[in-house]
């Protein structure tokens, strides 16, 4: 039996394992790949950047569990540049599908633990950070388009009290966000169409700032707005997530640190996706190859 009988003939098994341990191992020991940077990317690190300290930007989470991989990393860096550049973050969820616990759980990621806080806690990553004046969870909102034109009037209507059921007049952060014009920008971290509602609605009717971190698969439509101009940045799966990342830690080390100590990130991820991807292509191409020899020799034998 000559080789390509062999790779014809090979146990799928082999096969699973190799992708198996192309998957782990960059976990464990992450390779670190070059990261090129996209102009749609870069656009939203220049935004953040450009922003005065003590200036509110708005992170609305709008996607559940099942895209965490490619969304998650997304908002441990927009959050965690934010906080770095001295910026207030206001956190709200409007995915009906686990969006409440995954925005809970990314500011939890950023900031540390947070308990059912009656008036300030300290952040544990950012000691110079208090709950309700630097950063604060509104909670979660059903309604979607409803909730998101209402917010352009009085957002206290919308979101009366915190996740923690804090009235947010308590709060000076709550005080001073009223409406969109309070904010620099909103960041939508999308799964399906809440993101395309952002610019249809609330960039295109009341001219607020919109970027969106969408997963790959709904990454082409989106472009279409980065590129009509109502959206100003675009993050685009988990590749984009890794370019933001890598913008963001290359500019404050000591976030670095603090996402590498994440069991996941988009960095690591990127590398999975890389060394899987690249695996499985050239397994198709050597398929492809064995298939075309082996059909030519049957020819001859004919």
């Amino acid at each position: 039996m000559d080789m390509m009988e062999r790779l014809m003939n090979l146990d799928r098994r082999w096969l699973y394992l190799l992708v198996g341990l192309a998957a782990v191992i960059p976990i464990l020991a992450p390779l670190n790949l070059p990261v090129n940077v996209s102009r749609p990317v870069q656009d939203l690190f220049d935004r953040v950047e450009s922003l005065e300290p003590g200036e509110i930007i708005m992170v609305s989470f709008d996607y559940g569990p099942s895209t965490g991989p490619e969304n998650d990393p997304m908002g441990d860096a927009i959050i965690l540049h934010a906080l770095a550049r001295d910026l207030r973050v206001v956190v709200i969820a409007l995915y009906p599908l686990g969006g409440v616990t995954e925005a809970r759980e990314e500011l939890e990621r950023c900031v540390g633990d947070l308990d059912p806080p009656n008036g300030q806690i300290a952040s544990e990553r950012f000691p110079d950070k208090v709950y309700g004046r630097d950063f604060i969870y509104f909670g979660y909102k059903d309604g979607g388009l409803a909730a998101m034109r209402l917010m352009s009037d009085n957002m206290h209507e919308v979101f009366p009290a915190d996740f923690y059921g804090t009235p947010l007049d308590e709060y000076e952060l709550g005080r001073e966000v009223q409406g969109y014009d309070n904010v620099a920008f909103v960041m939508s971290l999308a799964t399906g169409i809440i993101g395309e509602w952002w610019a249809n609605l609330v960039n295109a009717q009341f001219g607020t700032p919109v970027a969106v971190g969408c997963t790959a698969v709904s990454a082409p439509k989106y472009f279409a707005y980065y590129r009509a101009g109502q959206m100003f940045a675009l993050l685009a799966g988990l590749k984009g997530a890794a370019e933001y990342e890598f913008l963001v830690s290359q500019k404050y080390p000591q976030l670095a640190q603090i996402t590498d100590s994440f069991i996941y990130n988009a960095g690591k991820g990127w590398d999975v996706q890389s060394v899987v991807y690249s695996i499985i292509t050239l397994f198709i191409i050597i398929g492809n190859v064995a298939f075309i020899v082996e059909r030519r020799r049957q020819k001859r034998g004919m």
